[in-house]
């Protein structure tokens, strides 16, 4: 049977390089792995879509559908999204029965980080040309997870540890 597993954060936070990483060391151990990448998705299958409330609900039921039609195949599935919405976020608990966890970071360590550029052109002014006017968590709201398995937050552990406590919780 299939788990599924959602990673949830902030641009920055960690949830693509630690799902690569878990990834990558369970498919050593012959489990097989599927990470859906929350910008990999949207480029591929929701190019069509922009940022509003809206589009980003269309966004993850696509995402849900594509876990869907596609678990059957896998060991695990990591949804690593940074989807931004309580509401949102239950889609895939509720549609595909997946754990959530909180990949959770401050944001000076992530303005420190930035490693898109994303934070720097947020907080320009809103005439620059360069301004970026939907960054989650800057200009664009983000909801503090409600419900969830558990929290990693990336300012206080390694990426190995962060993995090292999901295998520990995920596959006990």
């Amino acid at each position: 049977m299939c788990k599924v597993i959602q990673f949830t954060g902030l641009s920055g936070a960690g949830k693509t390089t630690i799902a690569t990483t878990l990834a990558k060391q369970l498919s050593e151990e012959n489990i097989k792995v599927l990470i859906v990448d929350g910008d990999e998705f949207r480029k591929k299958y929701a190019a069509d879509l922009g940022f509003s409330n809206a589009d980003r609900l269309e966004n993850i039921n696509r995402m849900a559908n594509f876990v869907n039609v596609n678990k059957a195949n896998y060991d695990l599935v990591i949804i690593s999204a940074i989807n931004p919405f309580n509401e949102t976020r239950a889609i895939f608990t509720e549609q595909c029965e997946a754990q959530l966890i909180y990949i959770k970071c401050d944001l000076d360590t992530l303005i420190k980080r930035d490693t898109k550029g994303l934070y720097r052109r947020a907080m320009l002014p809103s005439n620059h040309p360069e301004h970026l006017p939907n960054l989650t968590g800057v200009n664009q709201h983000f909801d503090e997870p409600v419900t969830y398995t558990f929290t990693i937050d990336t300012t206080k552990v390694s990426i190995q540890q962060a993995v090292d406590e999901i295998k520990a919780n995920v596959f006990t």
